[in-house]
Order: structure tokens, then sequence, then C-alpha cells
């Protein structure tokens, strides 16, 4: 079966956590697994973390796991915030989390809320400490990293335009245009960049995608996406599997007029 360059990155959950679907999820191009620490168990997660790599043995294929930590959010009834009041992007939760994680030999981390450059140095160096080298995907979501954007590319191993609190962050008008900012930046410096948030969100209720979904996945892979990342839809969402199958349909459909290099992760 022809595969996608593009990677795609899907958000492991109750819907998805039985073999059988995850099965179905990497079978049709699921490429890289990412697990949100802003809920779950460590006890679920753990058993994520073995099915998805029982899975993908038997299928013989190489499935990372992403790691994706809260930061300093605050919870709300409709949503979450970033803490500004934090004195750290890394809370308490997030260093035990790490140490999970890093036990789990997750295959990479991801920070969110990252502000600026050092931020990124801080969790590379709390990584170091539990003595692993793993790589860290820088999450951009603030202002404050669209400011210090070029020092973030440098050092990150990786980034992810996180469009969902970037939403919150900068006007929405804007958003188009600074993902193909970053995009750019990152093809630039060959650091894999990941374009994430509703992307295919109608289809957690619905097994078809809107016109303006599709149209939004096949534009984040001809501006030059390394990979393209499902949230809820696959992690909560009725169809995960068929998510999954469309997400790679309309990837190869943009990649017949996109011929640049892909970044893997």
């Amino acid at each position: 079966m022809k595969h996608s360059r593009a990677q795609i990155v899907a958000t492991i959950g109750p819907a998805s956590k039985e073999k059988d679907i995850l099965k179905q999820m990497i079978s049709h191009q699921m490429d890289v697994a990412r697990l949100n620490f802003s809920w779950g168990t460590y006890e679920e997660h753990a058993a994520y973390i073995n099915s998805i790599r029982e899975v993908a043995e038997e299928l013989n294929k190489k499935v990372p796991i992403i790691q994706d930590l809260s930061g300093p959010r605050l919870q709300q009834k409709e949503g979450h915030n970033f803490d500004s009041s934090a004195d750290s992007i890394i809370t308490e939760k997030d260093l035990k989390d790490l140490e999970f994680g890093l036990e789990q030999s997750v295959d990479y981390v991801a920070m969110s809320y990252i502000g600026k450059a050092e931020d990124v140095l801080e969790i590379k160096n709390a990584i170091r400490k539990l003595g692993k080298n793993t790589p860290v995907i820088a999450k951009i979501e603030r202002q404050e990293s669209l400011t210090d954007i070029d020092r973030i590319v440098e050092v990150a191993d990786a980034v992810m335009i996180a469009r969902g609190d970037l939403g919150n962050a900068i006007p929405l008008e804007r958003i188009p245009w600074v993902e193909k900012e970053i995009i750019e930046k990152c093809k630039k410096k060959k650091r894999p960049v990941i374009t994430a948030t509703q992307m295919l969100l109608s289809m957690t209720e619905n097994p078809k995608p809107t016109r303006a979904e599709v149209t939004d996945v096949f534009f984040a892979i001809i501006n030059g996406s390394d990979a393209i990342m499902l949230s809820e839809e696959t992690a909560t969402g009725k169809y995960p599997a068929e998510t999954i199958i469309m997400m790679e349909k309309i990837t190869q459909e943009a990649e017949k007029h996109y011929k640049r290099e892909i970044n893997m992760l």
C-alpha cells in the first residue's frame, strides 16, 4: 500500500485503546502515537504504551510515542488556559509525569506553553537529570513563543504548532499566516514541524469531515508540514480508524502537488 511521506500523529485515548482499533489505525498509516498527560492515570497510559508497541510489533512497524506534558495550565469549565502566574514552564506534575514517561522509554517529550528558548533547555536539562537524552518537541501556543521563534526552532528537536491555545493567544485570523511562517522557519533549519488541533474535528462525531477541514489538512501539507496531528478525533471520537484513513487520503492527494523534503520524527 502506498504511504504518504508526511507523518500522521494520532492521540490515543479511550476511543482508540483497544488493540483491534489500534491495528486498524496503524495499518492505515498512523505513524506516531501521542499520549496527552493532561488526562488519564499512569495505569491507563502504561496500558496504551504496551498496546501500541505490541500491535506495532505484530504489524512489523515502528510507531514512536510522544509524551505530551501539560505545562502550567488552569483547567476551567469551558477548557483550559495558560497559568501566567507560574514560576516555571515545568510544573511538579510535569516532573512526575516526565519520570514516568522516561521509565516507559517514550520516544519524544512535547512541552506545552514554551515561551522562549530557555524553556526548551530547561526541559532538556530535566530529561538529562533523569539519565535520558529524549528529543524535545516545543509546542508553540503563546505570543511569547512567536517573539522568540527563531531561537526556539534552533534549540528544539521538533516543533508543534498547537493552534488551539495559539488561537486563544493571538487573533484567529492570524493563525494561517503564523502557521505558514513557522513551517518555513522549521524547514530552513531542517526541524520536523507538526501542525495540530481541530484538523478533522467534526469526525469526532461524524463519519466524514467538512470541506473546510479537508482544505485545512491539504494546505498544511502543501505549506510544508512534516506531520499533522489528530487530537480528540482519535482519543475520544466515534470514528478513530476512519479519521486516520481520511487523513491519509487527503495527505496523499496533497503530496501529488508537493515535492519538498520531509523531516521525519
